[in-house]
């Protein structure tokens, strides 16, 4: 016998959709808090997917895979497997940020009016102080480092297979030579899994951030 677990033939990769939103939305959700679930640390678990996942399914110049698993039974309609895990990405990091900034932030700072020392909204359950942090970032979303964007205009989720599919498509399809992605530092078990692909820090951008090149892609397939 071997130490090599055998591959799930159900599980497979497939283009990431809008009707996906409730399944990212969940799993963004479970490892949000340095890869870990934050469902304790939110009175509304939309809030992570609102920020770093649905707008990539919602929002142009973007593109993603998901990790679904195939499921046989009866009365299933179509291909409405669970999706297990995801990739999402922008083709073109500026042009994203600015077509979010038109088309999915304002209703959603309707949804949830901006927090200051006079004027808290009155909710039930009560906001955390996660649930505040992402309203304010609904209200002012961080714009990636220009170190960032300079190095590639994309940037990355998680999965080895999701990210070599990932990469393909934005090698073959987008034109591109490079990716930067942002991580958690606290993470540290993200941190490693990224930096056994390829991925190095990028000068000038970030601790946070780092890019890989495709030239130096150094996953290998899974058996």
């Amino acid at each position: 016998m071997t130490g090599r677990s055998t591959p799930d033939s159900s599980l497979y990769i497939r283009r990431a959709r809008k009707e996906d939103a409730r399944a990212l939305s969940r799993i963004c959700l479970l490892t949000a808090d340095a890869g870990t679930s934050a469902e304790n640390i939110h009175s509304y678990g939309e809030f992570p997917g609102l920020v770093y996942a649905l707008p990539f399914v919602h929002v142009p110049h973007t593109a993603g895979f998901v990790l679904a698993r195939k499921v046989e039974e009866e009365g299933k309609e179509g291909d409405a497997d669970p999706v297990v895990g995801y990739i999402l990405f922008a083709l073109d990091t500026r042009a994203f940020e600015a077509a979010a900034e038109r088309e999915w932030y304002p209703p959603l700072r309707v949804r949830y009016p901006k927090i200051t020392e006079d004027a808290v909204p009155v909710c039930d359950p009560p906001l955390m102080d996660a649930d505040k942090r992402f309203i304010s970032l609904l209200h002012a979303p961080q714009p990636a480092s220009e170190a960032c964007v300079k190095f590639s205009p994309a940037h990355l989720g998680w999965g080895r297979r999701l990210i070599a599919a990932a990469i393909e498509y934005l090698r073959d399809e987008g034109g591109l030579q490079s990716v930067w992605l942002g991580t958690d530092p606290r993470n540290a078990d993200a941190g490693s899994f990224y930096a056994r692909l390829g991925f190095k820090p990028i000068d000038g951008a970030p601790m946070s951030c780092v890019g890989l090149k495709f030239d130096d892609w150094t996953a290998q397939k899974e058996t």
